[in-house]
Order: structure tokens, then sequence, then C-alpha cells
């Protein structure tokens, strides 16, 4: 399984997330978009949000780092 997650390099919140899914088995496609505007206008037009990490997973958004979320998405 793979998350998206938009992140940027200083988000401490995107470390913690991308930690937290890799000890969980899920493969990272980080998309930073300090370095890539057309993503985060991306970003922005799907979710209306601004900040970061912004995770796609299992076809649902997570804004932020939610680890309930996250289990909740996953059935945990």
């Amino acid at each position: 399984m793979t998350a998206t997650m938009y992140t940027t390099p200083t988000c401490g919140y995107c470390s913690q997330a991308k930690n937290f899914l890799k000890d969980l088995g899920i493969q990272v496609k980080e998309i930073d978009i300090s370095n890539n505007p057309k993503a985060g206008e991306e970003m922005v037009r799907k979710t209306g949000q601004q900040g970061v990490p912004v995770i796609i997973l299992k076809g649902s958004t997570i804004v932020g780092f939610n680890k309930d979320k996250i289990n909740r998405i996953l059935g945990r």
C-alpha cells in the first residue's frame, strides 16, 4: 500500500507522519510543495488547505498528522 503525502523539508509533522506510515508498512510517495508550485496549487485545489502534511490514503484525504484518522482508514 502507498500513501501520497504533500510535504516540505522543514515540516516536523510531515516527518512524524512519514515515520508513522512507514512503521505500519505503508510506502510514502512524497510531493515536496516547497520546490513544486504546481503541486502546491493541486493540494490547495483538492483540499482547500495550504498547510502540510496532507496525506492521501486509500482514497481518503487527511489534513495534518492525525493518527486516529489514519488508523480508522486502515481499519485498525
